[in-house]
């Protein structure tokens, strides 16, 4: 798989479809402890019609590199990749960290944003009280036993459980420098005074059942994003794993929207 070396990292990266395909590329950036295969289902949908760019974030998946402070730090790797690859505006979707990595570009480099697909995120980080003893008591339990508490709690009840141990053992090959120094960024996070300013088109899809970060933190950023279309998924926090179809066909009728 193509690479490019970035600040100390190299980034592993996925870039398929026409380039000359008519509508800007899609970009698509992970979350926490995951890697760009989360968007399989998306990609091998749009590819056919459209360029599709997905990357592994430093330090997760076929990617190499230490853990950041910022959320700031991991969007100008994506920026970087984008220029990499001279794509000078694209829709840019993300799902948990990369919805904040998304948000952050969108509010930093509007030019860059066509449109914005955010999928399991917040603007701002607020975590329940049963997140917070679980990260919490992250440095007094082996770190396996951290990442399986925090990615069993992801899914919605009934997903297979032979596929979340599966999702476990993905997760806890990241590094745990990595996963911690992340989290601190992920806990730092907070762009909701300014969500107002984000004046692309915005899709918001959310997980009903999601524990991670519930409903009512998203509807916050809703509420203060005045362009964005709001849809509620009957899931949990990891949606392009739980309901991948679904979450494609809600994304192929927003492109399908006139600007």
């Amino acid at each position: 798989m193509p690479q490019l070396d970035v600040a100390g990292a190299a980034l592993t990266y996925d870039d398929e479809g026409p380039r000359d395909a008519p509508g800007a590329p899609l970009v698509f950036v992970h979350g926490w402890t995951a890697d760009r295969h989360r968007w399989d289902h998306q990609a091998a949908h749009f590819r056919a019609g459209r360029r599709v760019i997905r990357l592994d974030l430093r330090g997760h998946g076929q990617s190499t590199g230490a853990g950041v402070r910022t959320v700031a730090e991991l969007a100008d790797d994506v920026l970087a990749l984008l220029d990499h690859l001279e794509v000078e505006r694209c829709v840019l979707a993300g799902h948990s960290m990369g919805g904040m990595i998304a948000q952050t570009i969108a509010l930093s480099r509007p030019e860059r944003v066509e449109r914005l697909v955010l999928v399991g995120t917040v603007a701002r980080m607020a975590y329940s009280r049963g997140r917070a003893l679980l990260m919490a008591a992250s440095t007094r339990v082996p770190f396996r036993l951290f990442v399986a508490a925090n990615i069993q709690r992801a899914f919605a009840p009934g997903y297979p459980r032979e596929q979340i141990r599966a999702h476990i053992r993905a997760s806890a090959a990241v590094p745990r420098e990595v996963v911690m120094t992340l989290y601190g960024a992920m806990r730092a996070f907070d762009v909701l005074d300014r969500a107002g300013e984000i004046r692309m088109p915005t899709l918001i899809v959310h997980g009903y059942h999601d524990v991670q970060l519930p409903v009512r933190q998203v509807l916050r950023l809703a509420k203060a994003c005045p362009d964005a279309v709001v849809r509620i998924l009957d899931a949990g926090h990891e949606l392009p794993l739980e309901k991948p179809a679904e979450l494609t066909d809600v994304l192929d009728r927003f492109l399908a929207e006139k600007l």
